[in-house]
């Protein structure tokens, strides 16, 4: 882009996050369809808020959403990057709609969401620096 000068940035890694009102059930799915094992649970006031699962080589996050249903909106990807913010500018400049501006979040990551120009939610993450 003319007039732009950002430095070159790095997805680290990249997993699709399903959103559902009803985390334990669909966490037990995984667990009894493909053998999931629970890797990491951020739990919530109401029964965990966020679970990350491991399906052999794979990865999977069951998140809770109290808005979601059926329809759009049920799978954001997450993509950890080296640098929260950059990303999320660079995103936005590059046609993404920013929902949730970079803010450090309670479980040690700092946190950032876009909407592609398709509409698809992506997360941005990265630990927050020592």
């Amino acid at each position: 882009m003319v007039g732009h000068s950002i430095g070159r940035m790095t997805v680290e890694r990249i997993f699709p996050i399903l959103l559902t009102r009803d985390v334990a059930a669909l966490v037990a799915f995984y667990r009894d369809a493909f053998d999931a094992e629970t890797v990491f649970v951020f739990p919530g006031e109401d029964g965990d808020a966020y679970v990350s699962l491991s399906l052999g080589g794979a990865s999977l996050a069951i998140g809770f959403d109290p808005a979601t249903g059926p329809g759009p909106d049920r799978v954001t990807i997450w993509l950890y990057v080296d640098a929260v913010d950059e990303a999320f500018a660079r995103a936005v400049s590059a046609g993404a709609v920013a929902e949730r501006e970079p803010a450090d979040m309670p479980w040690g990551e700092r946190v950032a969401r876009v909407r592609d120009p398709d509409g698809n939610l992506l997360d941005l993450g990265a630990p927050i620096a020592a």
